[in-house]
Formats: structure tokens, C-alpha cells, sequence
């Protein structure tokens, strides 16, 4: 399975190519096609950022429509870098896109049609999760803490636990976000990732020349999490952009800060 960037009605995004996905409409946002003006240029879909309610609106309808999912039944996260994962339904749709997440979670998870899951990042990685045979979804939102804490894992579990999904069905993509060539950090993530994931975390810790930083490779960790709960490797797919390195399609909340847009990934069951 691939994720590739894909162009409709102006907005451009990224998407699992296979037929097994087409039970969802999904897709991980870039930062083109939307209406407002810079430092948000031009899809921002956060609603904290300082933009205009009605720029964060319309972006969402566009990008809404680009994907095929509905702009009125979102169910935002209020992210906590955690490995919490919260089950939701109809009763947690906002009927404003442009109002801010109210789901305190890293992690949303539905079989409810119509309920479209949304969680942001700005660097961190973005995963979805889909299981077509019992025709349920889930979304997180994994940072360095939540990635040692094994969100993807938790996003797993609560599938299989609440929704009795069986992991070997379940398909999963893991989005645009900060590669190892860009994330460079001291001792404290290794060290996150170590008491998380234990010796299955050296892969992805690359030591850099004195001893004092390290490139880190959370997409690759989290795809471990998915592989050590049950997931075929052939069923994970992973994207290859890094969100520091592609500043023409996306921010990077490490090297812009807080003058920026979001970007969003959403999954809903159609």
C-alpha cells in the first residue's frame, strides 16, 4: 500500500491508494488550496492559530469536499500529547468546522457512519486506521510523548476491545509528518522511546558525531507499535514526506513556531 498526494477541486492531499480503503473517505491536508492569507497560507485548518473563523470554515469545506467527507459531522481532538483514545459518536459532532476540538484525546475512534474523526499535527504524526470487515475507524495524533507512550497501540486496542476488530484485518496509514533527517533532539525522546518500545526503539535512534543529539524516526516507531499489535506490514502504509523538509506543502511547528497553520487528517466511514 502507498500514500500518494492527490488533487481534487483545487486542494491538494495526501491518501492511501488502495481499494481496501474505499469504505472511508480520508486523506492527510497540505497546506494548498485553502483561502487564507499568510502566516496561514493557505489551508489552515487549526482553529487556535489566529486565523479568520471564516477562512478556518471555508478551508474545511474545501478540503472536506476534496476527500468526500462531510464537513458537518466533524469530531475535533483537543490534543493532550497522551495515549489517551476516546470512542465518540453522532453526539460528539460539532456543527461548526471552524470551532476548536473538544475531545480531549490524542486518539478518536468510531463505527458509526458519518462520524468524520479529525486530529491535527504540525509536525507529529498523523496515523488512521481502518477495519473493513467490522467497519470501524480511528484517528491519532502521535508526538514524541505520545509515540514512547504506544498511541497507535492504544488506537489498536481500543478497536479490538470496543469494537471487537481483529488486528490482523485492520489497515492503517501513517501520514506526513517530521522524518529523522529533520528531527534532531537530546537524550529525553531515545530515552521516551526507550522505556515505551525497550529494545524494539534502537532502530529508529541514530546517534549523531558528540554524543549529544540524536536523529529520531517516529514514523518508523510507530509503525513498529502497529506491527508488534498485529498489523500486517503489508497493510501499513507510510508516507514518506517530511513536514520540515516539504515547506512548499506543509508547516513545521518546529521550525515556524506558533506563526503557521495546521494541517488535518480525517477518516470517516462511508
Amino acid at each position: 500500500m502507498d500514500i500518494k498526494i492527490r488533487r481534487g477541486h483545487g486542494v491538494s492531499f495526501f491518501a492511501c491508494d488502495h481499494p481496501a480503503w474505499s469504505g472511508t473517505a480520508h486523506g492527510f491536508s497540505t497546506r494548498l488550496g485553502g483561502v487564507s492569507p499568510a502566516p496561514f497560507d493557505s489551508l489552515n485548518l487549526g482553529a487556535h492559530r489566529g486565523d479568520a473563523e471564516a477562512n478556518v470554515r471555508e478551508n474545511f469545506r474545501r478540503f472536506c469536499v476534496a476527500i468526500g467527507a462531510d464537513s458537518g459531522a466533524l469530531v475535533k481532538n483537543h490534543q493532550v500529547h497522551s495515549d489517551l483514545v476516546r470512542p465518540v459518536t453522532r453526539a460528539d459532532i460539532q456543527t461548526d468546522p471552524a470551532a476548536p476540538g473538544l475531545v480531549e484525546a490524542d486518539g478518536l475512534v468510531t463505527d458509526q457512519p458519518g462520524v468524520c474523526l479529525t486530529i491535527f499535527s504540525g509536525d507529529c504524526i498523523p496515523i488512521l486506521l481502518y477495519d473493513p470487515r467490522r467497519r470501524c475507524v480511528a484517528a491519532a495524533h502521535a508526538g514524541w510523548r505520545g509515540t514512547a507512550a504506544g498511541i497507535a497501540a492504544r488506537a489498536v486496542d481500543a478497536m479490538a476491545e470496543g469494537y471487537g476488530c481483529r488486528p490482523g484485518d485492520i489497515l492503517a496509514a501513517i501520514g506526513p509528518g517530521i522524518g529523522p533527517c529533520c528531527f534532531e533532539t537530546h537524550v529525553d525522546v531515545p530515552d521516551g522511546l526507550r522505556s515505551g518500545l525497550g529494545k524494539e526503539s534502537e532502530a529508529f535512534i541514530r546517534p549523531l558525531p558528540g554524543g549529544q543529539k540524536y536523529q529520531v524516526d517516529l514514523k518508523g516507531a510507530n509503525r513498529r507499535w502497529l506491527e508488534l499489535r498485529g498489523l500486517s506490514p503489508q497493510n501499513i502504509a507510510l508516507c514518506p514526506a517530511c513536514t520540515a523538509c516539504a515547506r512548499d506543502l506543509f508547516w513545521s511547528h518546529r521550525l515556524q513556531g506558533q506563526s503557521r497553520g495546521s494541517m488535518a487528517a480525517m477518516i470517516q466511514l462511508v
